[in-house]
């Protein structure tokens, strides 16, 4: 999420998560294979978190917007991450996602998804 929507959508999940008892480990991850929003950890649980928000309307709710294809970048990058970070490799990992569903994600509700996928 380049834009300041996106950027205070994932500000705000990461103190959502937080206040949920997550861990962070580092927001913003990027290599050649992608990015991934939020890295936490939930107990010894590695969490790669995909933040998304959308206004309500035709194109569907803020979840439903990450296709196989996005699953399959994000799960790339992870499988990257923990390779190069190898004290993350044998740690169980799970995918959330964190969807804002609205105009103003400081106005809207989190959906919290655990092992989106």
């Amino acid at each position: 999420m380049g834009n300041a929507m996106g950027q205070q959508a994932e500000a705000l999940a990461c103190s959502f998560l937080e206040q949920q008892g997550l861990r962070l480990i580092t927001k913003n991850y990027r290599c050649a294979l992608g990015e991934i929003d939020i890295i936490m950890f939930d107990g010894a649980i590695v969490v790669f978190i995909e933040v998304r928000l959308r206004r309500l309307g035709r194109f569907g709710r803020a979840e439903d917007s990450i296709t196989r294809r996005k699953q399959q970048k994000i799960i790339r990058t992870a499988q990257y991450f923990r390779k190069t970070y190898p004290n993350y490799s044998s740690q169980t990992c799970r995918f959330d996602i964190v969807a804002y569903n609205g105009h103003d994600p400081g106005k809207t509700s989190p959906h919290w998804l655990t092992q989106a996928f």
